[in-house]
């Protein structure tokens, strides 16, 4: 490693004591100082890794008071505090080698609101979707919009500033702050808000440390007006921590606010906001435009923003290009997935909002007909007013920052000068400079943002593991902080400064920063709030520089090159942090949303993983290392038992850091050495058993059902309310065979097909797999059932690798078999068929032929023409309730059914859910059970106690199996409602 960033702790050991005395003070919130927790928050979205001594999570906000008085006492302290919410800053903002003070876990409530004068307080854990989420029946928001709104708090964009996507119009966080509560470094609080010269003048008589920072703030705005008039450029993303050129209004007032916006966390802490918040426009549109060229589309800006637009957001053809491997891209593909005459280069966004279709209209009108008077500027552009399709736009948008983390290659795009921002007149000449820099190193990079403000977000592809790329940190941040200021702006224009700090004497002067420096001193002499940032209090010199920080790179290039080839995923985990989104509606991560503990989340388990590869490297050559690793060890295996290998994090993180996968890699090394328990040694053997009862389904009835039995699996095995098994009604299906089907003639095969069992469906479901088949029956398909093998998917989440490669080979042969026929393949259950896209896909392996599901079958059979059907018209309704993994995994389900279910007459709607909470066995084992009901409360049953039993249709069996059980009532497989409906109602054509 390189120098190691200032040690705040160093020589203080009454750490422990400290924490001890807090638990004895009435804190009521957690203390977490093991190695798993400081680990997964040594990181934040940056290149940067500084392992704290400690996390604390205040439960109330009195607890933040406790945490102030005991880190500030001469007892213990001085002992730093870094407040950190989502843990999306790019710079380092929230690490530190002091004590974290993470206020996401429970300051999270929204306080108050009053519509009336439209004011809200929240806690500073509070998330931008979620306070916009709680406005909006009131028809109202909080304008800031950030990429990251899903998990970014209100107290880090108060920290930062932020404002993100439509600030041209709506401003910044700073513009919105009623009122702040902080808690000074004295323990004591103090509410901040507008200030007439007369209530200043009494404030600054104070003899207290109020007093005290209001008199030196007054005097420094005052002295240096001129100066700080010279210095703070003239443009919409203006220059923070500390803001000194908007304390004072020109009518007199004074807002401390204003300062600690972008102060990031330096001066105090937040313990809640009161935000203005404003009417929500009822209408909004896009226009994307293509360019050939990306330069192109940056000097187009200057000519778009005649039209007045909201806002102005740019992508290049890099983001583009790994958009088009994200599940992203199926919502907007019939936008953007046309094929032009040449490739496209860049694309603008252009967005305008308003309270009326005829002004929004007459907008559209004008900026199309600037568009038609110079058609050679543009390749082409789309208007799109539907609001669902605008919403996905914008996701692409919002997911650009993670998706330039999977570039091709070990070099990924990388936030170091992703930040910058200029004049927007000067914006494609800064360009045009910024790339040749790039380019002269050979170096590729990702550029997007927002244009109509000149800020622009540039990830420069780099392998932070490889040394020689590392070192260029320092020359491409020097010479783009002169760049910057050559075209008059700024290095940091929204994401804040953090580890950046030491530019702050190259924008600031020497003569503003050592005011800053004061400044710090007034607030927090004794230097605990957030140090080696922004300022030191009167010493300029305290101040981490980028290249004395640790970085990640540097702990992942100890990896041995094979353990790093199976984790690269957790390698690749670049900190955006979209598995930490407060939405219990998505389904990425379950175990997160039910915890909020992020070492239960795929960004805390990568950063576990990689920790793990990393000391397991080291014991290889150092045996005194061993008994670190195998306690570390254990805390990864804990937090991969509450991983339900649903796969969200697969599919919907944009670099696709495969949890589940890497879950079963570790496990299948961790049991080498702790053998298995008596429960994974009969889930072993649970498939075979499976088969069996699946002949007498009575006869295993009789005995699963029998209490002593009961008892023993909850006892000896941790198994509870395991289903019954499926008891045919009528005569037992004839399953086909592989060899008999190859003398078909093309007659008999043209409405032909095989419908794969699945096992467990088969076992415990057998209505769902006889529906489907009836189905397709009388739809005029001839239907040859294959008989159900073992997929081996329990033993692949339990990491039993060596037991489920031979499973994964004869599943892989005897899809083969049946692909040969050259029949579609159905599968009765759609998560268990993706095993052969996924599972069974190590080693380049190609499924023989694809596995359908019902919905993708039906839905290609009625667009091509080749099935037609007509029933009587009725007005039943449906809610669908998709698998998870399935939505991730087949992001064109919804709409599959919702068109399978029109064709029949019906209507069906896809309600917004997460994970069930089932996830195979998850549910069934004993000590998950309070986190498997917690799961499906969160997304599943605010759904299910709105409807009637019949209306609800779910895809999965686990999902089946959950509702029935939590919920009492089993729902349908949409095959069934489907067959229901045409039994019910008479004559059918197809």
């Amino acid at each position: 490693m390189g120098l190691v960033v200032r040690d705040h702790l160093a020589g203080k050991p009454q750490l422990g004591a400290l924490l001890d005395a807090l638990r004895a003070s009435g804190y009521r919130g957690d203390i977490a100082d093991d190695p798993a927790t400081r680990t997964v928050f040594s990181t934040d979205n940056s290149i940067y890794q500084v392992p704290p001594a400690a996390v604390l999570f205040p439960r109330e906000a009195e607890d933040l008071n406790r945490i102030v008085r005991l880190a500030a006492s001469t007892r213990f302290g001085p002992i730093p505090l870094s407040p950190r919410g989502g843990g999306t800053g790019t710079n380092g903002q929230s690490l530190t080698s002091g004590i974290v003070v993470d206020t996401s876990r429970y300051l999270n409530q929204i306080i108050s609101f009053d519509a009336e004068k439209r004011l809200v307080t929240v806690g500073p854990g509070v998330v931008l979707d979620q306070i916009n989420a709680f406005l909006k029946p009131h028809g109202l928001f909080f304008p800031p919009t950030v990429s990251t709104s899903s998990r970014a708090t209100l107290g880090g964009m108060v920290a930062t500033d932020a404002s993100g996507k439509g600030s041209r119009i709506y401003g910044r966080t700073s513009d919105y702050i009623e009122a702040l509560e902080i808690v000074l470094p004295n323990g004591d609080d103090f509410a901040v808000g507008k200030l007439s010269p007369d209530a200043l003048n009494t404030i600054c008589g104070q003899d207290d440390i109020v007093g005290l920072i209001h008199s030196e703030v007054r005097r420094i705005v005052t002295e240096r007006a001129a100066l700080i008039a010279e210095v703070f450029p003239e443009m919409n993303r203006g220059l923070t921590g500390y803001n000194l050129r908007q304390v004072l209004a020109e009518d007199g007032s004074f807002n401390l606010a204003r300062l600690l916006a972008g102060s990031e966390g330096t001066l105090a802490l937040t313990k809640s906001i009161t935000l203005r918040v404003i009417p929500r426009p009822s209408h909004r549109a896009i226009v994307a435009i293509r360019y050939a060229f990306f330069q192109r589309a940056l000097e187009d800006v200057r000519r778009l923003l005649a039209a007045e637009p909201a806002a102005i957001e740019i992508l290049d053809d890099k983001v583009l290009a790994v958009a088009q491997q994200d599940v992203i891209w199926s919502g907007i593909e019939k936008v953007l997935g046309t094929t032009p005459p040449q490739p496209v280069g860049g694309l603008n966004f252009v967005e305008f909002v308003g309270d009326s279709e005829t002004v929004l209209a007459q907008q559209i009108e004008r900026l199309e007909a600037m568009l038609a008077a110079d058609p050679g500027a543009v390749m082409d552009w789309t208007v799109v007013r539907d609001a669902a399709t605008v919403t996905q736009m914008w996701e692409l948008r919002k997911k650009a920052v993670g998706l330039l983390g999977k570039m091709p290659g070990k070099r990924q795009g990388i936030p170091f000068v992703e930040d910058t921002a200029v004049p927007p007149e000067n914006l494609a000449a800064y360009v045009a400079e910024f790339r040749a820099l790039l380019d002269g190193y050979g170096l590729t990079y990702g550029m997007f943002g927002h244009a109509d403000v000149g800020c622009l977000h540039v990830r420069p592809a780099l392998d932070m593991t490889n040394p020689e790329d590392a070192k260029l940190i320092r020359p491409i941040s020097d010479a783009v902080a002169q760049l910057t200021r050559k075209y008059g702006g700024l290095l940091w224009g929204e994401h804040g400064r953090g580890f950046r700090g030491e530019y702050s004497p190259f924008f600031f002067g020497s003569t503003l920063y050592a005011e800053l420096c004061r400044i710090k001193a007034a607030f927090d002499p004794m230097n605990i709030f957030n140090p080696g940032k922004l300022a030191s209090p009167g010493q300029v010199g305290l101040i981490d520089h980028i290249d004395e920080v640790p970085l990640r790179g540097e702990r992942d290039r100890v990896i041995a090159a094979a353990r790093a080839a199976e984790y690269d995923r957790a390698i690749a985990c670049n900190g955006n942090g979209a598995c930490h989104s407060w939405n219990v509606f998505e389904p990425m991560c379950p175990s997160f949303k039910a915890t909020s503990d992020r070492t239960q989340s795929p960004k805390g388990r990568a950063a576990l993983l990689r920790e793990w590869a990393r000391l397991d490297t080291e014991a290889g050559t150092n045996p005194g290392l061993m008994s670190t690793l195998h306690a570390f060890e254990y805390q990864v295996k804990q937090s991969l038992s509450t991983c339900l290998s649903c796969k969200a994090c697969s599919n919907q993180c944009p670099v696709k850091v495969d949890i589940p996968t890497m879950k079963a890699r570790f496990l299948d090394r961790y049991h080498r050495r702790i053998g298995r328990s008596h429960r994974d040694r009969l889930v072993a053997r649970m498939e075979d058993g499976l088969a069996i009862a699946r002949r007498m389904p009575r006869l295993a009835n009789l005995v699963a059902g029998n209490p002593l039995f009961r008892a023993l699996l909850a006892k000896g095995f941790g198994l509870i309310d395991l289903p019954a098994f499926s008891v045919p009604r009528g005569k037992r299906p004839f399953y086909a065979n592989p060899a008999d089907l190859t003398a078909l003639s093309a007659g008999e095969k043209a409405r032909s097909l095989i419908l794969m069992e699945d096992g467990f469906t088969a076992a415990f479901d057998r209505g769902a797999v006889e529906a489907i088949d009836t189905l397709l029956t009388r739809l005029g398909y001839r239907v040859h059932r294959a008989r159900a093998t073992r997929n081996g998917k329990a033993l692949h989440v339990r990491g039993m690798l060596e037991a489920f490669r031979p499973v994964a080979e004869a599943a892989r042969a005897h899809l083969a078999r049946w692909a040969a026929i050259g029949l579609p393949i159905i599968g009765a259950e759609s998560v268990t068929a993706l095993m052969h896209e996924q599972e069974y896909a190590e080693g380049g392996y190609q499924p023989a032929a694809p596995i359908q599901s019902v919905d993708q079958f039906l839905a290609s059979e009625i667009a091509a023409g080749r099935l037609r059907i007509e029933t009587r018209s009725v007005s039943s309704s449906f809610k669908i309730f998709l698998h998870c993994t399935e939505k991730t995994a087949r992001p064109k389900t919804a709409a599959n059914w919702t068109a399978v279910f029109a064709a029949f007459g019906l209507e069906a709607e896809i309600p917004a859910t997460g994970c069930c909470g089932m996830a195979g066995l998850f549910g069934h084992e004993s000590e998950h059970q309070e986190m498997s009901k917690a799961i499906f409360d969160m997304s599943w049953r605010p759904h299910l106690d709105k409807l009637e039993p019949k209306a609800i249709l779910a895809t999965g069996f686990s999902c089946r199996c959950q509702t029935k059980r939590l919920n009492g009532n089993r729902p349908r497989h949409p095959a069934e409602a489907l067959l229901d409906h045409l039994n019910e109602n008479g004559s059918m054509k197809c």
